[in-house]
């Protein structure tokens, strides 16, 4: 019996390899977890994994023949999304209301009021600290949306500071924690 279904986004980040270990965790817990992965999220990261994982299909395109309408039916059948890893680019599409990729349509998509939305950013500490993801981020919390703040430590390129993705297993017990309050 499923624990709840989750929407699990995975965008442009080296994070992508920790993120698996959250989609894992969740799935072991009996989660139905639905993967979205943009095309930059595939660079890190096959569909072959987000797939054995979950036990899913990978949804990335939302303009693959049959799939025109997914994004409204993923939408309904999904009690919560989470975005993880988040990146400055997803961050600042989001709050900018831009619906021309999957994410965004899916954004727009969501029943806010109802379905809590998440993210989970992961980038450099200047991205991070950024007036525009700043102002992104504090309008997605304006509308709602839950933050998984980013850990601080050394990050990927090298450099020292806040904007690790936050541990997965954190972020999965969170996720379990928000279907159990259901």
């Amino acid at each position: 019996m499923s624990q709840g279904n989750v929407l699990f986004f995975l965008t442009g980040s080296i994070a992508c390899y920790k993120a698996c270990t959250a989609i894992s965790r969740l799935t072991q817990a009996g989660v139905t977890v639905q993967t979205v992965a943009t095309p930059a999220a595939l660079r890190f990261i096959g569909p072959a994994t987000l797939e054995a994982l979950s036990g899913r299909p990978v949804f990335s395109d939302m303009w693959e023949s049959g799939r025109a309408l997914d994004h409204i039916e993923c939408a309904r059948q999904s009690d919560l999304a989470l975005v993880c890893p988040a990146t400055g680019n997803t961050i600042n599409r989001l709050a900018a209301g831009l619906a021309d990729d999957l994410p965004g349509a899916l954004f727009l998509a969501w029943e806010h009021r109802q379905k809590p939305w998440w993210i989970a950013p992961a980038m450099n500490t200047y991205m991070w600290q950024h007036p525009a993801t700043q102002a992104s981020v504090a309008r997605l919390r304006s509308w709602g949306v839950h933050v998984i703040e980013p850990a601080e430590g050394l990050l990927a390129c090298g450099d020292t500071g806040a904007g690790r993705l936050a541990d997965p297993e954190k972020i999965a017990s969170e996720v379990l924690a928000a279907l159990a309050r259901k």
